[in-house]
């Protein structure tokens, strides 16, 4: 069944989205404010930008202790995960800004972490956040054979132990990106006709993909070993360091909103129809944590708050946790779930728990609480 085949219910609670955009409009306009970046959100721009590139210079430039050059590269993988997370994310959206010139400039420092802007447009907005939780369709709950992440896919010996070597894995989630997954996804994009949607054809995707590697291949291994003094196998270790901590920050923030005994995995049938509005299938499939943790949200750009991002991908972070308050009592009217854990902690022990419930359970029952 081709993506394009699946259709979302319309006549299933349509109404809850009509008035909770309403209201959410209504919130914007009562106190004239935009619904993208503020001048907090350029500061916090201006901040992971420096603690990505600032480490780097000072390997490239003063460090000459190992444990210091360690400790550079260290603070490098926090940066990468804020600018996924905080920056990237949102420009990638369209959520940064009203102009889209500074939407594609902002989204494109992408390049600089070895990623692909084009492919993660394609993978995160078009799969991921319309067919959430779909099995064949949102690639972030198929990583292939190695992990189950869904009821729907065939469970194998192996992912007994998934619960553990998970996190292990989610280590491995940038490195990933740079070496094989861009690669793997154009070709992907080709055959389901996806690439067009970028305005792109395959060839111009595959030359930027190319050509962006090869530079940052350049920058973050030949910078180093040119001008550090530092030996060339601490590079090497350095930038293992910093992929395995971005990876694993961005593999704990993500999964747990969907991976969790409260999601729903829904089902096409054999006519490619959900029975479910779109709007209402996400309250379904996705779960907020540590509502109250504000310097946490901070970090993570308001991935935090997953319902209202994937209700409102196109409003910037900044303002989640004020909306999230119109979206909670605009459920709870319509007497439609609202998933929150109260501590990330509690999220990330739950995503555990559906781990080894998929790694154990053909049909994955729901954990007792």
């Amino acid at each position: 069944m081709k993506f394009s085949d699946i259709k979302f219910a319309r006549n299933h609670n349509e109404e809850f989205y009509k008035v909770l955009r309403q209201r959410v409009n209504e919130y914007f306009k009562e106190n004239n404010i935009t619904r993208y970046a503020n001048t907090m959100m350029v500061f916090k721009t201006i901040f992971m930008l420096l603690l990505y590139f600032v480490p780097f210079i000072v390997i490239l430039t003063v460090a000459s202790n190992t444990w210091f050059v360690l400790g550079m590269w260290t603070l490098m993988g926090f940066g990468v995960a804020g600018i996924g997370l905080s920056i990237m994310h949102d420009a990638n959206h369209g959520a940064y800004s009203n102009k889209e010139s500074v939407n594609m400039w902002v989204g494109s420092v992408l390049y600089f972490l070895g990623g692909c802007d084009v492919n993660w447009r394609i993978q995160h907005n078009i799969l991921h956040h319309t067919y959430t939780n779909v099995t064949g369709f949102d690639e972030d709950i198929n990583p292939g054979p190695v992990m189950r992440f869904t009821p729907h896919e065939k469970r194998r010996p192996h992912h007994k132990y998934q619960h553990i070597y998970a996190y292990f894995l989610y280590c491995l989630m940038t490195l990933m990106w740079f070496v094989t997954k861009d690669f793997n996804q154009a070709a992907r994009y080709k055959r389901m006709g996806l690439i067009g949607t970028q305005k792109l054809s395959y060839s111009n995707l595959m030359t930027r993909i190319i050509v962006s590697k090869v530079a940052y291949a350049a920058m973050i291994f030949g910078l180093p070993l040119w001008l550090s003094p530092a030996p060339w196998f601490i590079t090497i270790i350095g930038f293992l360091i910093m992929q395995f901590i971005a990876g694993f920050i961005l593999g704990i923030i993500f999964q747990p909103a969907h991976v969790v005994p409260t999601s729903d995995y829904p089902m096409p049938d054999e006519s490619g129809n959900i029975d479910a509005d779109w709007a209402v299938s996400q309250l379904y499939n996705t779960a907020n944590f540590a509502p109250g943790a504000k310097l946490f949200s901070w970090y993570v750009g308001g991935l935090n708050y997953q319902v209202e991002h994937h209700l409102f991908p196109n409003i910037c972070h900044v303002h989640y946790s004020e909306i999230s308050k119109i979206v909670k009592n605009t459920a709870e009217e319509y007497n439609l779930p609202y998933h929150s854990y109260k501590t990330f902690g509690n999220a990330l022990s739950d995503h555990t728990k559906m781990l080894y419930q998929l790694g154990n359970f053909d049909n994955a029952p729901a954990i007792q609480h």
